[in-house]
């Protein structure tokens, strides 16, 4: 059996705190505190009170003083206050809800009407509580069930494009490289007045989540062209360079299947445009200037800048400075201008992560 609720009286009367006592007693585990000060300090007594009888005029402290705070301790916040008064002006009332209460009971009292209110309130207490309880677990379950969607979502993602990756003999270690530049990137310029709009803190997210799928399209190169170690004929590295098409084609088929969403969109237009350069000499499609995506233009500057320290079927890796030196050579021929000002700035934090990141000798 439940225990009875606990029902805190605050009035400085003695002859409304036995009326009241008596009227509840019997159903209901009843404290009392003769005073304001001293049904403060009961109010914070364990077990908390489930319901608190308030009188409003009390000499050291009224009661509408007494809730007010009672509803700034966040300990005795929750709890519902009805207030005790000979008071009926609508005034006083209005004032009384404002701070919190949740309903007057005027002396002198009515039995049946105290029994009622102190009954009705204390129901909806409890189902407000109860709610707050499934509220709260619904909440921990679908932080849960996010949390393991966006793991899974992770495992894919690295899952398709580590095989892209390993078909052109690079490590997954450039996937952790390249995502993290465009992070770098992003973050840098997110309040730079050209990119504010494009690089709200969700899209920097969504990028930094879906660049390691801008090289998919690879899977679709043969491996005599993809993984061979001199210099590619003209018809050869027309071939090579559908792998930008095969991967938007890939995901499109994805966003057809499963709907699109702003992860797929993002790693659409990373794989599609990450090799279009800025004077549009780049490809598959020659766009220039702002009107490649931001996204393709962070790919750009990281994998062009991981290839180049990166060891390759075909080079030596380069040094960062060698590497650095190119990228600022590409300073409004391949690279947005603001982009590369954004690289020279974050040139530290690119040694970091490539350090951080190495590719196992």
């Amino acid at each position: 059996m439940n225990d009875p609720s606990k029902i805190l009286i605050i009035d400085d009367e003695r002859f409304h705190l036995n009326v009241i006592v008596d009227l509840l007693d019997s159903e209901y585990k009843i404290v009392v505190a003769k005073g304001a000060q001293k049904g403060l300090e009961m109010a914070q007594s364990d077990p908390l009170p489930d319901l608190i009888l308030l009188d409003v005029l009390m000499p050291e402290m009224d009661g509408y003083e007494v809730c007010k705070k009672l509803k700034a301790n966040t300990k005795t916040r929750h709890i519902p206050v009805i207030y005790l008064t000979v008071k009926g002006d609508v005034a006083d009332e209005a004032h009384g809800f404002g701070l919190g209460a949740v309903d007057y009971i005027t002396k002198p009292f009515s039995p049946p009407i105290v029994r009622a209110r102190v009954k009705t309130h204390l129901s909806l207490s409890r189902a407000l509580w109860k709610l707050e309880q499934q509220n709260e677990h619904l909440e921990e379950r679908i932080a849960e069930r996010t949390l393991e969607i966006s793991r899974t979502q992770d495992v894919a993602i690295y899952c398709l494009a580590s095989l892209a990756e390993t078909r052109d003999n690079e490590t997954g270690n450039h996937l952790h490289r390249t995502q993290r530049y465009i992070k770098a990137l992003a973050e840098h310029l997110k309040n730079h007045p050209r990119f504010q709009t494009a690089l709200s803190d969700e899209a920097i997210e969504l990028m930094f989540k879906s660049a390691p799928l801008h090289d998919i399209g690879k899977v679709g190169v043969p491996d005599r062209i993809l993984l061979k170690p001199g210099k590619l004929d003209k018809a050869e590295w027309q071939e090579m360079k559908k792998h930008a098409l095969y991967g938007k084609e890939a995901i499109s088929r994805a966003e057809q299947e499963l709907g699109s969403t702003s992860f797929l969109a993002y790693a659409c237009e990373i794989a599609f445009t990450h090799h279009e350069k800025w004077d549009g000499s780049g490809y598959p499609r020659g766009l220039k200037g702002d009107e490649i995506p931001v996204s393709g233009r962070l790919m750009a500057i990281s994998d062009v800048y991981d290839a180049l320290i990166s060891k390759r079927v075909y080079k030596e890796a380069f040094s960062h400075k060698k590497a650095a030196g190119i990228i600022h050579e590409g300073r409004g021929t391949h690279f947005d201008p603001d982009m590369v000002d954004a690289f020279i700035a974050l040139e530290q934090n690119f040694i970091a992560i490539a350090e951080r990141f190495v590719d196992p000798h």
